[in-house]
Parts: structure tokens; C-alpha cells; sequence
């Protein structure tokens, strides 16, 4: 039986940029980072560390300076802007600290989005927002506007909305950074339970007792690796 090669593999992965000032930012240095279908990795470091940045690099939101980037054994680091744009509706979940829901709109109509520009047809977005909704366990708020929910209901909402096109990969950023501690801790558990459902999940966080609910632990500084450990 093939060995399921992994979900994303980076080798030697550098990212630099060029300021404003003149000045040349070295943001990744030699990155090399398998991570495995099914797997849940919690990213950590201090601020300046890169963890931004491998996100963005692992999300197909930005492309290494150098290095190989593949995505299901798909060479992805020469993908056109429109290519990754197609992995990011496909393939990926988004879950930022800041929700981007829109406030004016229904949580439903929310949860839809990703779907429209999949060019899913209205039922079928309806019937799988509804889904998600459930899952997440806030069905009940479908039709109310998404400024009018509490903030663990938000992150509920935008967890729907991450699942709707059964990604291959959650990419969480911060996902907990706004909340109090015992709703952070309910989110935390969302995503445990997620994995064990077979869902690969990262979360990019400086906080260890979020970090605690993840498989692998993987630590950033200064734009390297230095330690990468399973509980």
C-alpha cells in the first residue's frame, strides 16, 4: 500500500522583503516542515519570529523567496496568483483572530460565501451552511445578523463558515486571541474534536495553554525552527 504523502511538505523555505526604508527583512530562514493528513500542530514563537509569515506561506496566501512548497505533492510554489486563489477556496479553512465576518449580514448568509465564488448552487450553499451551523452547535442564530452575537458565537460562526467547503486544512490564526478563557477553551475543544473527526489542523498562537490542545508543537525564532515535538 503508497504511503500518503503529506498534506504539505517545505523544504528549505526562505521568505525576505524588501522595506521601504531600503532595509532587507529575512522573515523564514531554511524552513523544512512536513506536515501529515489528520495531524493538529499548534505554531508558537515570540513576535518577530515568522510565524505570520509560514502562515501565510502555508495558507497559499503568499510564496516562498526560495525553497519547494508542495501542497499534496503538488509543486504549488510557481502557482499563479489565480491557482493558489482556487487551493485557498478549496483546500483551506480560515480562521482569523479578527472573524472578518460581515456585521450587516445573517450568520447564514455568512457561512455561505465561501460557496459562491465555488459556484455552488443556493440550496446546496443553504443545506451546508445549515450543516456547519449545526456542528458548531448554533443552528438557532442562523438568521440573526452576525453584530449581534457574542464573540464566542462569532468564532463559532466563522469555524462554520472555514468547514462549508470541506477543506483539506484549518489554518487558525490567533483564533482565540479575543476571547475570554473559557470560551477560548470551548473553541480549543471544537477543534479537538474536528481532529478526531480526521480534520488536519494548524493554529498559529503565542499562548500555551492554547497551544496544549494540539498533537505537535512546533516552535519559531527568528525565522527558524528550533524545536518541533509531539505530545
Amino acid at each position: 500500500m503508497a504511503k500518503i504523502p503529506p498534506l504539505i511538505k517545505l523544504v528549505n523555505v526562505t521568505k525576505h522583503y524588501h522595506l521601504a526604508s531600503g532595509d532587507y527583512c529575512q522573515a523564514l530562514n531554511g524552513i523544512t516542515l512536513n506536515i501529515e493528513q489528520g495531524e493538529f500542530v499548534a505554531i508558537m514563537g515570540p513576535s518577530g519570529s515568522g510565524k505570520s509569515t509560514l502562515m501565510h506561506i502555508l495558507g497559499a496566501l503568499d510564496t516562498p523567496s526560495s525553497g519547494q512548497q508542495l501542497f499534496k505533492d503538488k509543486n504549488i510554489g510557481a502557482y499563479t496568483n489565480d491557482q493558489l486563489a482556487e487551493i485557498r477556496n478549496k483546500e483551506i479553512g480560515f480562521v482569523f483572530q479578527t472573524f472578518n465576518l460581515l456585521p450587516r449580514t445573517t450568520v447564514l448568509k455568512n457561512v455561505e460565501r465561501p460557496m459562491i465564488y465555488g459556484g455552488i448552487p443556493q440550496w446546496e450553499r443553504t443545506k451546508r451552511a445549515m450543516e456547519m451551523l449545526s456542528l458548531m452547535q448554533i443552528e438557532g442564530k442562523a438568521e440573526t445578523l452576525s453584530n449581534f452575537i457574542s464573540g464566542g458565537q462569532v468564532q463559532r460562526v466563522a469555524i462554520a463558515r472555514a468547514l462549508v467547503m470541506d477543506p483539506s486544512l484549518i489554518l487558525a490564526d490567533e483564533p482565540t486571541g479575543n476571547l475570554d478563557t473559557k470560551t477560548a477553551h470551548e473553541i480549543m475543544n471544537f477543534f479537538k474534536e474536528l481532529n478526531m473527526r480526521g480534520r488536519t489542523i494548524v493554529v498559529i498562537t503565542h499562548e500555551k495553554d492554547v497551544a496544549d490542545f494540539a498533537k505537535r508543537h512546533i516552535m519559531l525564532v527568528d525565522g527558524k525552527i528550533v524545536s518541533d515535538k509531539k505530545n
